[in-house]
């Protein structure tokens, strides 16, 4: 059995925490700024579809997901045998940007190869997504 792995990345973004977090928290967009989904989509209450290709294997999978708006997180998991589980923070970085935490941990599956770089590639992607979304609001 694999010993608990856990990941973190955080990045300045170019824009208030509303607007990181509306494109953040939206699963139709996470495909997006992850660059190894290529889709995600809600599929009910706090459930998701995901589809992609992570550590050189296929994901094909229903997962847990919850968008917490009055705090500003995103929280998901597996379901089933490969337990992970994620969180996604944004924080209110001053002067019109915030800053955005990326979490993984992997309780019961080895986390895929190139797992720390995958985070922080899908920073940078949603700081693009998100500089995107401020030009066309103002």
């Amino acid at each position: 059995m694999a010993s608990n792995q856990e990941f973190e990345a955080s990045r300045g973004m170019p824009a208030p925490r509303e607007v990181v977090f509306e494109v953040a928290s939206d699963p139709g967009l996470v495909h997006r700024w992850v660059p190894a989904l290529d889709e995600v989509s809600a599929t009910g209450p706090d459930a998701v579809h995901v589809h992609g290709t992570v550590g050189g294997q296929e994901l094909d999978a229903e997962g847990l997901y919850r968008s917490r708006p009055e705090q500003f997180r995103v929280e998901w998991g597996s379901r089933g045998a490969d337990a992970y589980a994620g969180w996604l923070q944004v924080t209110d970085g001053g002067a019109g940007a915030s800053e955005v935490t990326l979490h993984l941990s992997f309780f019961e599956a080895d986390a895929p190869a190139g797992l720390q770089q995958a985070l922080e590639t899908a920073l940078d992607e949603l700081a693009g997504e998100v500089q995107t979304r401020a030009g066309e609001s103002s």
